[in-house]
């Protein structure tokens, strides 16, 4: 997919962060744009920013649930008449022990970032294949690949949506099915990640609260977020992956280095490290 002029882009997580990003880049494009949030107010101020652009739709969206999303692509249809483009955005997670992590937590964490990204990718597919050009974003994370501490639900929900992307994408090679695919891993990105908890169902118990314990790694990480790449940044890079038609989008390139010597640990039976100190001084690259 060359150009985005015209074509049909729906965007999960789509009221802040990068998926605000993304849905901007791909109206300045010339697309029309579906967002998807599950907060109403955030949607409803985020379409009206957006609509000067071009034309944009929100609908209320919670990934986590089938039905929903199953919505979101009955309105996208009704208003646009099919999909091009779909970006699995919607993202949570944040930094707590294993042993204080509830089931709750479990559930939600891996039912917005795995579940929600699955189900978006069965709902819209048929669609998606109804066009001439059609692609897919999952947005997964460099955690996908490199396992920190603290991080458990994350990180089984991104490594998961890696392995889902790569296993479509050889999937299609054989089936033959006119759909790209590409799974997008930043790094630390400047985005409300860190308040993901207020859209929480109220059978979670908050990370500060089940974890007071971690607060100042939790302060450390929402630093090092804050500094990273700007989510206009990551956006860009996104939509020329699109076009180049890259399985893999790594917006901060250095921390490949951490996959490298993850590899290397593994291949010469040696306990995986932690990432190289280099990666973590500046969250920029």
């Amino acid at each position: 997919m060359k150009t985005f002029k015209d074509k049909v882009a729906v965007v999960t997580g789509g009221a802040s962060g990068i998926g605000y990003a993304l849905a901007e880049a791909f109206l300045d494009e010339g697309a029309r744009v579906v967002i998807a949030d599950i907060q109403q107010d955030a949607l409803e101020a985020a379409a009206g920013k957006l609509s000067g652009k071009g034309e944009v739709l929100g609908v209320r969206t919670d990934v986590a649930d089938p039905q929903a999303i199953e919505n979101l692509a009955r309105q996208t249809v009704d208003r646009f008449g099919g999909v091009n483009v779909l970006c699995n955005n919607a993202g949570v997670g944040g930094f707590q022990r294993f042993e204080s992590t509830s089931r709750e937590m479990w559930e939600w964490t891996l039912g917005v970032d795995l579940w929600g990204v699955i189900d978006g990718c069965r709902t819209f597919l048929p669609l998606l294949k109804e066009q001439e050009e059609a692609h897919i974003v999952n947005t997964a994370s460099m955690s996908g690949f490199c396992y920190g501490p603290f991080l458990s639900p994350y990180s089984v929900a991104k490594a998961g949506v890696v392995a889902l992307t790569e296993s479509m994408y050889r999937e299609f090679q054989i089936t033959k099915v006119n759909v790209g695919m590409s799974v997008l891993c930043p790094a630390y990105t400047a985005t409300n990640i860190g308040e993901d908890e207020r859209n929480a169902p109220a059978s979670v118990v908050h990370r500060e609260e089940a974890d007071p314990a971690l607060q100042k790694v939790r302060n450390h990480v929402d630093a090092m977020v804050l500094a990273g790449k700007t989510a206009a940044e990551v956006a860009a890079i996104t939509l020329d992956g699109i076009r180049a038609g890259k399985l893999h989008i790594i917006p901060h390139q250095s921390w490949l280095e951490a996959v490298e010597e993850r590899i290397g640990n593994i291949l010469a039976g040696r306990p995986v490290g932690d990432e190289p100190a280099s990666v973590l001084a500046d969250p920029t690259k």
